[in-house]
């Protein structure tokens, strides 16, 4: 992968540390031992066997505690960490004033050591003692084999403290002890109190503090008491202080400060709140802005066109669905589905993206044919993608890059590389460039191939390299197939996660690698990746599948790779990130600037998802900064609901990347949104965003909305579109059996002084999912409209006059007033012929064939309108 250099980096750093640490202790434990068999009288040079097994023995117990006690990421990151500045240093916290950087790397590692130093001490007096009393009773008992018991004072408990070197190693432990309780004081910046804060509070200050103080004199007086003998008096000196650690705190905190806690621990919340904030990067790049929405004011629809003619109408949900059934080409599936951003015509358009993948699955049993896998299913081949806001008239994605070999109908963009190596749903090894030609795509009724070309994986031609990889792979084909050649290469660590694993697993990767389209049209992924510690103090905690828990995140770095010959790149987007910043100092050749980004990849990256959410769920709370209110919880944040069908269970709304216009702006941007509405309630309080694009990169913007003047959040309006009498009467009825009713998620967009409200609706059948786009709901103010496209809402939105709809157009839309009630004068005839509809209807969606269901629909629509 290019790094030798990071490799053996990566090598040394995993042995030195253990290696240093299990030799010391090794040292401590031989001495212990040979102590021991002095004491004994016992010479180990006449039982040889006894000195090797011992030798063994020792050598083990010193790796294990070695092993047990040390992080070898800690010890080296404390190194890398040393004499930073920027960052690391500017945050300092609020009771001892230790920047960051002393609890980032210099407490991690000195816990450590005391550990391994805790670790050693036990040990080498458990070894000292079994060595010696176990050879003294040898010399009493001679032979073992005649021994019928042992009575237990045999051991000499009870004169184990007579021995010079365990009350020495006593001491020793009471001391480290001692270190301990010194370093406890800086983990009560991470103790948790209740729901309302975290870190040190009033107690903790006032009398924990000076109690472990009084814990560390007891433990250094009773190391003193120990190493002259007086047991029973150093037992007393450090029970004593611990006992009222433990049961003073407990009762001023229960008589004094729960009464009055409010006020009492009023300066210590604001410390925890600032704290937090920092740590997740809150109160960095981001404008709290005061919006005074005019709901039901008008709004010239023509000054935000590119704004409006960005609108997400696709779902990624139906978006998958969609393609998996219009570009079914086998055996390849589609797994994710990506949003992102390209210039087409030089307008910025929002696209929908999906890699086209292998899925061995879909051969059966010819997939476990063991040339399959290894020498014609090797990856996958092209792209599907589409514009976010275009739809067929059948109510499809408008596909501008489809089929295989790729078919590019948008000016500006091309695909000339459409294999896929390396992605997410791949598997290893595979061997390339061999005597077997690889299978790209099929092609009527026959399959076309293709040789490697490009200088991904290694040289698999030496029958040296062949046994290596025989032998890890525990696969004895490697040696015998004969389609390797002299130019043949194998490829491992394939799935991009893994891949960038294997170089940097100090970074917590972000689970939804996203391709990308370069304009020189080969395929790139891009990788977030995220430093996350769970040291920072005062800061809460939060927690998220994969990355565990953790109270400071940064999105140091983005990475980048190559989906045909699996080329690696670390692009540093956090330079002032402490953790980075010691790593970068460890491997100096795995990074480089973002600014060494390709122009072509720069204009694709994005504020991931990952961290935005947490950020978001953080700042639900945590924009609460006056102590009394965060207290209390008044002014609490829930992330907005939606449901996706009808009647439906509501979840949280998802962060959404849309294409929208920032108050203050003028130019559309690329964003990353997500609204809030107050806890327990509804309507919208708060709308956050994060900017995506050039040089705003990490912007956040948060629309902070009047709590005087009610503006309607989504599940408001989701309640609207359910109680209007044609939106449901139809919803109701597309919902029979054999179809199914799906529904986008609602995006909220701010347009001048008021929110865009956009809904859309799918119809899929219940067997073959294809869903196509039915309906769209818009709403603004105190207006809801609902048509059969976009255009057709936004015109009725603003007011314009549509043109009639004649046999060869399309519907006229729907409006939101009631439908006439049918004439009396012929109701047989007109039950019947709906009837007719209906059961056609049914029958169509029943065989999938959703575009001539939906004519059905219409002329029953039509039927009932006259």
């Amino acid at each position: 992968m290019g790094q030798l250099r990071t490799w053996f980096s990566i090598l040394a750093y995993s042995l030195i540390p253990v290696t240093a640490a299990t030799i010391v202790a090794f040292v401590i434990f031989w001495i212990a031992h040979s102590l021991a068999l002095k004491r004994a009288h016992v010479r180990l040079r006449e039982h040889p066997l006894y000195a090797k097994l011992t030798a063994v023995g020792i050598f083990l117990v010193a790796m294990i505690v070695s092993l047990s006690t040390l992080d070898t990421w800690t010890v080296v990151r404390y190194f890398g960490g040393r004499d930073l500045g920027g960052a690391a240093t500017a945050w300092h916290d609020p009771v001892f004033g230790n920047p960051l950087s002393f609890y980032l790397f210099k407490i991690p590692f000195y816990s450590d050591l005391l550990g391994l130093l805790l670790g050693i001490v036990v040990l080498g007096g458990l070894i000292y003692w079994a060595a010696e009393r176990g050879w003294e009773l040898t010399g009493r008992v001679g032979d073992w084999k005649n021994v019928q018991e042992i009575n237990i004072t045999q051991l000499g408990l009870a004169d184990a403290l007579n021995s010079n070197f365990l009350r020495g190693l006593g001491a020793v432990f009471l001391l480290s002890m001692a270190a301990r309780f010194f370093l406890a004081r800086y983990s009560l910046l991470l103790e948790e109190h209740g729901s309302f804060m975290v870190g040190i509070d009033y107690v903790d200050q006032n009398i924990v503090l000076p109690l472990q103080w009084v814990e560390i004199a007891g433990c250094v007086i009773s190391a003193g008491l120990l190493a002259v003998g007086r047991w029973r008096s150093a037992l007393v000196a450090v029970a004593l202080p611990i006992v009222l650690r433990t049961v003073i705190p407990s009762i001023i905190g229960g008589v004094y400060v729960r009464p009055n806690e409010i006020s009492i621990e009023r300066p210590y919340i604001k410390k925890h709140i600032e704290a937090t904030r920092s740590a997740f990067g809150i109160d960095q790049r981001t404008d709290e802005i005061e919006f005074t929405a005019k709901p039901n004011e008008p709004v010239d629809f023509r000054q935000h066109q590119p704004l409006l003619d960005n609108v997400r109408l696709w779902d990624w949900h139906a978006f998958h669905d969609a393609i998996t059934q219009l570009q079914p080409y086998r055996p390849y599936i589609y797994t994710d589905t990506d949003v992102d951003r390209y210039t087409i015509d030089g307008q910025l358009r929002q696209m929908m993206l999906a890699p086209r993948e292998l899925d061995l699955t879909q051969l059966g049993e010819a997939g476990t044919r063991w040339i399959n896998p290894h020498f014609i299913y090797t990856h996958g081949y092209g792209i599907v993608m589409a514009e976010a806001n275009q739809v067929s008239p059948e109510g499809l994605p408008v596909l501008i890059i489809k089929d295989a070999p790729p078919v590019v109908s948008a000016p500006g963009l091309k695909l000339t590389r459409p294999e896929l190596y390396y992605g997410e749903n791949v598997h290893d090894p595979v061997f390339v460039d061999t005597a077997q030609a690889e299978f790209d795509y099929p092609s009527g009724d026959r399959n076309v191939e293709t040789h490697y070309q490009g200088k991904g994986g290694f040289p698999i031609s030496s029958l040296l390299m062949r046994t290596a990889a025989a032998v890890s792979r525990e696969d004895i084909n490697i040696l015998l197939t004969g389609y390797l050649t002299q130019d043949s290469r194998m490829m491992i660590r394939r799935n991009v996660t893994a891949r960038l694993n294997a170089m940097a697993d100090f970074l917590d990767w972000d689970p939804d690698p996203y391709l990308v389209l370069t304009d020189a049209g080969r395929l790139v992924w891009i990788v977030d990746g995220y430093m996350t510690s769970d040291v920072h103090p005062y800061s809460a905690k939060v927690g998220m599948e994969g990355m565990g828990e953790f109270n400071y995140i940064r999105n140091s770095v983005k990475a980048t790779v190559d989906a045909y010959d699996g080329t690696v790149h670390f692009y540093v987007f956090e330079p002032d990130d402490p953790l980075l910043q010691a790593y970068r100092n460890l491997f100096p050749d795995l990074f480089e600037p973002s600014s060494a980004m390709p122009a072509d990849l720069r204009r694709h990256v994005r504020y991931p998802e990952t961290i935005f959410r947490v950020q978001a769920d953080i700042y639900r709370l945590f924009h609460m900064r006056d102590p009394d209110t965060f207290y209390n919880k008044s002014d609490a944040w829930d992330t907005a609901k939606f449901t996706n069908e009808q009647g439906g269970t509501p979840g949280p709304l998802a962060p959404t990347y849309v294409v929208a216009t920032l108050p203050g702006e003028t130019k559309p941007e690329f964003l990353l949104m997500t609204p809030f509405t107050p806890r327990t309630r509804d309507n919208l309080i708060g709308l956050m965003m994060a900017r995506c694009d050039g040089e705003h990169l990490g912007e956040k913007v948060v629309m902070l909305l009047s709590k005087q003047e009610i503006i309607l959040g989504p599940m408001q309006v989701e309640a609207r579109i359910n109680q209007d009498q044609n939106i449901s009467k139809d919803l109701t009825l597309w919902n029979q059996q054999g179809s199914q009713v799906l529904r986008g998620q609602m995006l909220v967009l701010p347009v001048e002084h008021t929110f865009l409200y956009v809904e859309p609706i799918y119809i899929q059948a219940s067997q073959a999912k294809m869903p196509q786009l039915k309906k769209v709901a818009l709403a603004m103010g105190n207006n809801l409209v609902y048509a059969d496209t976009y255009a057709q809402a936004l015109a009725q939105l603003a007011g314009e006059k549509l043109p009639q709809a004649t046999e060869d157009t399309q519907p006229a839309p729907a409006t939101t007033t009631s439908a006439p009630q049918p004439s009396p004068a012929q109701p047989d005839a007109r039950i019947a012929e709906i009837r007719q509809h209906f059961q056609r209807y049914r029958e169509l969606v029943s065989q999938g064939k959703l575009s001539e269901a939906g004519k059905e629909l219409e002329a029953i629509q039509a039927l009932v309108q006259k």
